[in-house]
């Protein structure tokens, strides 16, 4: 059985998690397929320059499966919580953007799914939380780490220790959200994002997105260093040469990603 669904039109990847009856909820199962169908993407010759990850019906992920989880052995939970990380870490090593488009719950590993994406545009209808503690656990994915990182430690301890889960307008004001949108223009509002993405050079999107993330615990003279370097790796690119030329004749570049 297949909880994954996918597409592509043009340069735009659109992943739907599809479990809908259980509110796509990550069992071991769903997130295996997942992480193979990412990879397979990071193989093909032709690899999206954006992707779009979203959910079927209700949900984003409304968490883990605890039906599945319940039983597991500390080794057992330790592979589950493996699979978590290596996906999520996928997600960030990603040479292309990846927006998650929540539709609707982001619990547990469903909001780190989110963390994991670059950006999250939210439905006015969804809800976050990381809230593991109900269930005598701590988040598994990623999610203490990616949660800080993203709002500030204070507020993802309160976050953690209380469970709470937030509206869509609350995770915006945290920032832990970049947008929010009526549940209607979720989907074209982040497909029109990745448009614009995809109309950049690739290998230039590819390389900020690489420094943005092996520079945010570099002291800041290394993180420059970091900068420095893949600014000027990107002037042996034809891209390069085609972006620059193309704004001096003042017409639209045509980025073939060389």
């Amino acid at each position: 059985m297949s909880f994954i669904k996918h597409s592509r039109s043009e340069y735009i990847e659109t992943i739907t998690i599809s479990r809908p009856d259980k509110l796509n909820a990550l069992s071991p199962e769903l997130l295996q397929e997942l992480t193979d169908v990412f990879r397979s993407l990071l193989e093909q010759p032709e690899r999206p320059r954006c992707a779009i990850l979203t959910g079927e019906g209700k949900a984003f992920v409304a968490g883990a499966d605890i039906a599945a989880m319940a039983n597991l052995l500390p080794a057992e939970a330790r592979r589950f919580a493996e699979l978590g990380h290596r996906l999520g870490s996928m997600f960030e090593e990603a040479p292309f953007p990846i927006i998650a488009a929540v539709n609707g719950f982001a619990l547990g590993g469903g909001c780190e799914l989110a963390l994991a994406c670059d950006f999250i545009f939210a439905a006015d209808s969804a809800k976050f939380g990381q809230p593991e503690v109900k269930l005598g656990v701590i988040p598994g994915f990623g999610g203490t780490q990616r949660l800080a990182r993203r709002v500030g430690v204070a507020k993802a301890r309160e976050l953690v220790f209380t469970g709470e889960v937030i509206a869509a307008a609350e995770a915006l004001r945290l920032g832990l959200v970049n947008a929010v949108f009526p549940g209607a223009e979720l989907m074209a509002q982040s497909e029109a994002t990745a448009k614009k993405i995809c109309a950049m050079g690739p290998l230039a999107v590819a390389a900020a997105k690489r420094v943005l993330l092996r520079g945010e615990d570099q002291s800041l003279p290394a993180a420059n260093e970091l900068e420095a370097t893949a600014f000027s790796a990107l002037f042996s690119s034809e891209d390069q040469r085609e972006g620059m030329k193309a704004f001096i004749e003042k017409r639209s570049a045509t980025f073939k990603g060389s």
